[in-house]
């Protein structure tokens, strides 16, 4: 673990019975390379295995004190990020960057699409696929209205039928994610990927 400085040790509660302290909140954060979190970022990263709301009760323990500070964009994403006072904005030039540069499919992770959790990324792959759609339909069409043939092929067909396949697609993706938010929301976690070090229990 990186060491903590001494602005945040002296302002940090080391309440040793919660499942998952500030101070290992505060490492995790500091030993990444990233400059800036969303919950499922760190909730991905912090050991023990505890809820998001955990994550959630920390950081905001840790907002309270001044240790850390967020930024809410678009999409209803909060990033989170350790709130430096030597620090005019707290990320490096190429962590602001990064920050203003980054998009949903950006940090869509693997294991974001396979258990369909990072919402926000796959409603923009969804949208992606809509506006993909679109466009074939309408070089279809115009293929169509002017009868043209690119080599001897059926044009038109074939960017329909590939816009009909795409548009299924979609359709079924987003109704994946609904329904899997939907039973997370009902059930919690699905915990479809193992994850290890799953020794304790959450805390509030």
């Amino acid at each position: 673990m990186s060491p903590i400085p001494s602005w945040i040790d002296e302002r940090i509660d080391r309440n040793l019975e919660h499942a998952l302290t500030q101070e290992h909140v505060v490492e995790t954060m500091l030993e990444s390379d990233r400059p800036f979190f969303s919950i499922r970022q760190l909730h991905a990263r912090v050991k023990p295995d505890v809820s998001r709301a955990t994550v959630r009760n920390r950081l905001r323990e840790l907002q309270e004190i001044d240790v850390v500070a967020t930024e809410t964009y678009p999409d209803s994403i909060t990033l989170y990020y350790i709130n430096h006072p030597e620090s005019e904005w707290p990320l490096s030039p190429e962590g602001k960057r990064a920050l203003h540069a980054d998009t949903p499919l950006d940090r869509l992770s693997t294991r974001g699409f396979i258990t369909l959790s990072d919402t926000a990324g796959i409603r923009t792959l969804v949208l992606a696929g809509f506006q993909s759609s679109l466009v074939l339909f309408a070089l279809g069409g115009v293929l169509t209205v002017t009868g043209a043939d690119i080599q001897g092929t059926h044009s038109d067909i074939v960017l329909w039928d590939t816009a009909f396949d795409l548009l299924l697609v979609s359709l079924l993706l987003l109704l994946a994610e609904r329904t899997a938010r939907w039973v997370r929301e009902k059930y919690g976690p699905l915990n479809l990927l193992p994850s290890s070090n799953r020794t304790r229990t959450d805390d509030g």
